[in-house]
């Protein structure tokens, strides 16, 4: 009996002591802010999984997220210094010890906002992460205002680079205007295929897409929009439906390739697939460039119709015909920039080719992996080549197949 009872203090001191790692079972290991015209995305990275709560208050506006078992550290505290100040939603965030093992983060609003928050389990480079995306709930966001068929002018994501673009004087070829959707493939959370020199794919996509942009607004009847024109997340059936939103007539997605070895180099211009992929690497990198919402952080069991919907099933073989005719054109071009890759077009299932009616191409600008021509993609004379080809081989489509008259079928998802 005594030593039964000597046993009791060294009994409550372990239960006491499994009580508090219970408490503080996770740290944080990183926070990012990522501030877009669509959505605000914050992302808490931990070494364990977070349990939360979250609810939103008026009078001020306020998110509140009520984390279970994180422990108070320099992550959480360097949040409030990540806020800027131009960020549409978020004024201001705080954080403190709200009760026992649950830590109280505090988001204060510059308007009401539709909040998701979800929880995705490690992956690649990450650990644990919480991400907390607001949704303006004022007004449609800008997925739904493109799908009402806003005008892209009026769009806040877009760099009016007609402004200060030479506007030639020469008579336009087409009769109606020829928009032109340009996809800079990763960005925020998904920084794509990197360098050995640190490059990030997501950054030469973003810079190319720019100069693309520039080059088609200064033609004579052609217009581009952006579907990012920042370092932001954009999952890839988004990126379809704000294509469909502009009612673009050709989507160009724009990526830098990678592979396990460094020598792999040379450009590549993709299509897509019904019956399966061209070659066993078209299948490897269809299968990469899908998995960018997994990197990037997709909420699965969102409710929201413009985020879970499925585009129409309708035969795409037409469409398809014509982003095959559209890729040899754009690749014969890029073929007097850089060694090309393959010297045909390849085809393989790439969600963000999936428009039912546009014609839509994937440009592999070159392989971030080479050293070397890693060095090319940093290099703006380089970038500027590259949308010059792209540019040159999408008017050489247009004087071929121009685009018929605007039809509203299949136009509405």
């Amino acid at each position: 009996m005594a030593g039964t009872r000597s046993l009791k203090p060294l009994v409550a001191w372990l239960v006491l002591m499994l009580l508090n790692t219970a408490a503080f079972a996770a740290t944080l290991t990183a926070t990012r802010i990522w501030p877009s015209p669509d959505y605000t995305r914050i992302t808490l990275e931990s070494d364990a999984p977070i349990s939360f709560k979250h609810f939103t208050l008026g009078n001020p506006d306020r998110l509140v997220v009520d984390l279970e078992g994180l422990d108070q550290n320099e992550a959480l505290a360097n949040l409030p210094a990540m806020i800027n100040p131009n960020d549409p939603l978020v004024a201001n965030v705080r954080s403190a010890l709200n009760r026992p093992g649950v830590t109280r983060i505090v988001f204060e609003l510059k308007s009401p906002v539709k909040p998701s928050v979800f929880a995705l389990k490690p992956l690649g480079e990450y650990g644990h992460r919480l991400v907390i995306d607001l949704y303006s709930a004022a007004s449609a966001d800008a997925i739904q205002a493109l799908a009402q068929g806003q005008s892209p002018a009026s769009l806040p994501n877009q760099t009016d680079s007609t402004v200060n673009s030479p506007q030639p004087n020469t008579t336009p070829k087409y009769e109606r205007l020829m928009m032109v959707a340009i996809d800079a493939g990763h960005g925020g959370e998904d920084p794509g295929a990197r360098g050995a020199s640190g490059s990030q794919e997501k950054n030469i996509t973003l810079m190319v897409a720019r100069k693309l942009k520039e080059r088609i607004d200064a033609e004579p009847n052609m217009r581009a929009y952006l579907t990012r024109d920042g370092d932001y997340f954009i999952p890839l059936h988004d990126r379809v439906v704000k294509a469909r939103g502009v009612k673009a007539d050709l989507f160009v997605s724009v990526h830098a390739d990678a592979f396990i070895r460094p020598e792999a180099r040379g450009s590549s211009v993709f299509a897509l697939s019904e019956n399966g992929a061209t070659s066993a690497a078209a299948r490897w990198l269809a299968k990469k460039e899908n998995e960018a919402d997994l990197i990037g952080g997709v909420n699965i069991d969102v409710k929201d119709q413009y985020l879970k919907r499925t585009l129409i099933d309708l035969s795409q073989t037409a469409t398809i015909n014509d982003s095959l005719r559209l890729a040899k054109y754009v690749l014969n071009e890029i073929g007097e920039v850089n060694t090309l890759h393959k010297n045909e077009v390849e085809q393989a299932g790439f969600a963000v080719l999936k428009a039912p009616d546009i014609p839509s191409i994937l440009v592999e600008t070159a392989f971030i992996s080479n050293p070397e021509e890693e060095k090319r993609l940093a290099d703006e004379a380089y970038q500027d080549k590259l949308a010059n080809a792209i540019l040159t081989g999408i008017k050489a489509y247009f004087d071929k197949h121009p685009p018929a008259a605007r039809t509203r079928v299949a136009r509405e998802i």
